[in-house]
Order: C-alpha cells, then sequence, then structure tokens
C-alpha cells in the first residue's frame, strides 16, 4: 500500500510540474498510450453479470456472482494490438466496466465497499468461447491469452462519475454496432461484487475487477460470429472514454 501511494504521488507531482512549464501538451500521434494499470496482483472477472446478456443465452439469473480471473499477462494498453492466438478459431468481445482497487481489505462490508475503489477504466473481456465452453470447459485458459485484456484510456476517479451503475456502455466490431446497454443491467452490482470477492481473498491497491458483459457478444448471434484478423473493436463507456483495439 506504502509504496502504491507513494507512486502516486511522485506521479501527481510530475503532471503539476508539467502543468507548470506550459509545455505538457503532446500531438496525440506522437505518443503511446499504455494501460493505466498493466502489472496488478490480481485481475478479478465476473461472468453472467448483466440481466440482458442472461437473457440473450437463455441463461438463468444466477444468485451468487460468478467469479474467474484472468492472468494480468493478458492486459494491453487502449490502442494495442489483440493479437489471434492460432489455438483457437472463436475468438470473441465483450465491452467491460473495469473498477481498479484503491485500498486494501478483506471481508469488507457492502455499505463501505466503494471506499475500497478508487476509480474506473474501459475493459475489452476477450474470450476464445472454444476454450471457455468446450475443451473440459478452461474458463482461465479461454480468457488469458496474452494481450486478451485491452484496458484504458485512463482511471477515471469514482468522484468524477455521477453514477457509475447507470452508464451507456457500447462495442462495435469495423464500425457495427454490437453491443448496447446500460450498467443499470448490472444484477450484483460493485458494492456487492467487493464484499463477495473480499470474503475470499485479500483486495489490493491496482486490482482490477471487470464487472461482465452486456448482451450482443458474436457467441450467441444467429449465426454466431468471431473476430479475425484485420478486425477493429471499439469498446466505450460514457464518462469514462473509449478504446480501440485491431485484430493482427
Amino acid at each position: 500500500m506504502r509504496g502504491f501511494l507513494e507512486s502516486g504521488e511522485h506521479g501527481l507531482a510530475a503532471a503539476r510540474r508539467a502543468l507548470a512549464s506550459g509545455q505538457h501538451r503532446m500531438p496525440r500521434a506522437g505518443v503511446r498510450l499504455l494501460a493505466p494499470i498493466d502489472d496488478p496482483e490480481k485481475v478479478i472477472c465476473v461472468g453472467l453479470n448483466y440481466h440482458d446478456h442472461c437473457l440473450e443465452q437463455g441463461a438463468r439469473v444466477p444468485r451468487e456472482p460468478i467469479i474467474f480471473s484472468k492472468f494480468p499477462s493478458a492486459i494491453v494498453g487502449p490502442f494495442d494490438d489483440i493479437v489471434h492466438p492460432a489455438e483457437t478459431s472463436e475468438v470473441d468481445w465483450e465491452v467491460e466496466l473495469a473498477a481498479i482497487v484503491g485500498k486494501a481489505g478483506r471481508h469488507i462490508q457492502e455499505s463501505a465497499a466503494m471506499e475500497h475503489i478508487v476509480g474506473f477504466t474501459v475493459a475489452n473481456d476477450i474470450s476464445a468461447r472454444d476454450w471457455q465452453g468446450r475443451n473440459g470447459r478452461q474458463w482461465l485458459l479461454g480468457k488469458t491469452f496474452d494481450t486478451f485484456c485491452p484496458l484504458g484510456p485512463a482511471i477515471v476517479t469514482k468522484d468524477s462519475v455521477a453514477d457509475v451503475h447507470n452508464l451507456h456502455i457500447r462495442c462495435s466490431v469495423n464500425g457495427q454496432l454490437m453491443q448496447s446497454s446500460s450498467t443499470n443491467q448490472l444484477i450484483f452490482r460493485l458494492p456487492q461484487l467487493v464484499a463477495w470477492v473480499s470474503q475470499f481473498v485479500t483486495l489490493r491497491p491496482g486490482d482490477v475487477l471487470l464487472t461482465g458483459t452486456p448482451s450482443g457478444v458474436g457467441a450467441f448471434r444467429k449465426p454466431p460470429v468471431f473476430l479475425k484478423q484485420g478486425d477493429e473493436v471499439q469498446c466505450e463507456i460514457e464518462g469514462l472514454g473509449t478504446i480501440c483495439n485491431r485484430v493482427v
């Protein structure tokens, strides 16, 4: 925790110096934005957490959160490429609201849960459906190929978001709108998720919590649609920004 805070303080001081210099602007084309969190201790994910996503696949609404994980090595920047692995032919998109832990805790009460969240960003929970749903239902392996977690473009602090549970959330592939919903469709909201997960593990600053995806994923289209090399995937959440990644 101390190291995390010291790092944040140094970053804030550097930002203030840049502003004071009057030379803090650079052309967008001249910089590469990295993931705002690139090496968290944990990337915790939630499955079947939107009412409309349950409906599109005829799944029952879960009584308890369905938790899985990605390895941190899956994280890439908001405009980096997604590498299509040779081991899968069913690569799918999932736009998601990501919450970033800012304060450590275990056995956190729902009433205090948001005190442990520092802010939010946009994520794409890229999924290899053939590994996730078949091959022994390898959820972890299907979710955690390298580059399968684009994240960004920045962490928006929670005080800048009026209501995180009422934001438009969208995903487009090659300019075609595929997912369009609202975070008001979440089954388990952030206080419930933080309290639930912290029963099992200590949440630490920098941990990333992906909260689930709405309807419109490729696997449940008729016929199914999957990503191929050359596709461009754009994910957007109201007030948090947009990420855009090309499949290579």
